[in-house]
């Protein structure tokens, strides 16, 4: 779609791409499989071998996955593989014993959001094998891939349209025809994509043709948790640029628990905003802790808008003395933040209860939680957070078997050349 030349990367530091603070202790994940695993061995010397059975694993589970590779999932194989069956923790727990080094393995589990004895081993493995491999930042924000992708739709004759919202999607009795707006205008089509939350796109098709028992399934899967996001700006020339992601613990009950309401604060991700190639002050950071939709829940009509506001005002300071205690002083050279909560994505993105992931994966019942990318409506496509995988990775990998879906194999082998 000739949009690489558009986003701007910076690679993260490879000795020390993402940090794992664990109960005040900082563990670094370094690139490349072999230095990734002598990196931790310099902490867990008598766990070495444990270190390189790990990277071995993860990188065979990877390679192995039709996603992965870039192979269509078109065999119930797929779904039979081990690694599908094995939650993160069981995973992780069959090569070392270690409690310390349990946890620091699993510890970007933000980045799936992953949960102990639900979410399978392969999620795990596509996404630390990813950045195994490489590990870099966009430079200006997430945001400049999706303005380079709109460019490109745009040069090449389609039409974006924001600011309103599908309503309903109508059918024949045989396949789709037309979404409709919230203005009441129709759009017609031959082919229809939907990256929206399943429960949501349920909702708004009518047709016989999605069965009862296909509904009652998708209504029956989990919800990912959502989050609380504070967006800090600095004041000038005063923050080093931290060139890692940081992923904190308090303490192992706060990494290994589930969440509730009390224990917020007690895990999150710190990221420094990349605003130009290697900077060496930052001028802004995320930080993302989880948090539940039931906690603002109360605030989703519109009324007593002032709590809302106290409990944003609660959280972020919560968070910001966190930050003090990781990095001492940081407070003081904050110039400003803002928020967002569970409530925030739910209205902007329309995703159910705010969840971060989409629908969970199941490892006990993978063949519940699956969601295809194919629909019993043959010109319907899902993509999207709940469909294929979670995160980003799993995203664009469900993007391209859309794509291959609709364009034919010769996508894929394409993308195999320019690889």
């Amino acid at each position: 779609m000739g949009i690489a030349d558009g986003i701007p990367l910076s690679r993260l530091d490879p000795h020390a791409y993402d940090i794992i603070v664990l109960e005040g202790e900082r563990y670094p994940y370094a690139s490349g499989y072999d230095r990734f695993a002598h990196t931790l061995a310099q902490r867990f010397p008598q766990q070495a071998d444990q270190l390189g059975e790990y990277v071995r694993r993860v990188r065979s589970i990877a390679q192995a996955s039709p996603l992965y590779d870039l192979r269509l999932v078109g065999s119930p194989s797929f779904m039979e593989a081990p690694c599908h069956r094995i939650s993160i923790d069981h995973f992780v727990a069959g090569i070392t014993s270690n409690p310390a080094l349990q946890a620091v393995l699993l510890g970007n589990m933000p980045l799936y959001d992953g949960v102990h004895g639900l979410t399978p081993a392969y999620i795990h493995a596509i996404i630390s094998n990813s950045y195994m491999q490489s590990a870099f930042r966009v430079v200006g924000g997430s945001d400049t891939i999706a303005r380079a992708l709109c460019r490109s739709i745009e040069r090449q004759g389609g039409c974006l349209r924001t600011g309103t919202e599908v309503v309903e999607l109508l059918c024949d009795d045989q396949r789709m025809t037309a979404v409709r707006l919230d203005s009441g205008e129709l759009l017609m089509g031959r082919r229809f994509i939907s990256t929206m939350h399943p429960w949501a796109l349920m909702g708004r098709i009518g047709s016989p043709l999605l069965r009862r028992a296909y509904r009652e399934r998708i209504a029956a899967v989990p919800n990912s948790l959502s989050n609380f996001t504070l967006y800090l700006r600095f004041k000038p020339n005063s923050v080093p640029y931290l060139n890692s992601n940081l992923f904190y613990y308090h303490d192992r009950d706060a990494w290994a628990s589930a969440y509730s309401p009390e224990r917020f604060g007690r895990r999150f991700m710190f990221m420094h905003q990349c605003h130009q190639p290697n900077p060496s002050f930052a001028q802004s950071a995320v930080l993302i802790a989880p948090m539940a939709f039931a906690e603002v829940a109360r605030w989703a009509h519109g009324r007593g808008e002032a709590g809302y506001r106290e409990l944003k005002q609660q959280r972020a300071e919560l968070l910001i003395d966190r930050l003090n205690c990781i990095f001492p002083g940081i407070s003081a050279k904050i110039e400003g933040y803002h928020t967002s909560t569970p409530l925030t994505y739910e209205r902007y993105t329309s995703t159910a209860q705010g969840a971060t992931y989409g629908l969970m994966r199941d490892a006990g019942a993978p063949e519940r939680s699956y969601i295809s990318h194919r629909t019993k409506i043959p010109n319907l496509l899902l993509a999207g957070q709940s469909i294929t995988a979670h995160g980003a990775l799993g995203v664009t990998m469900g993007a391209v078997v859309v794509c291959a879906d609709i364009l034919g194999p010769q996508l894929l082998e394409q993308i195999e050349r320019w690889r």
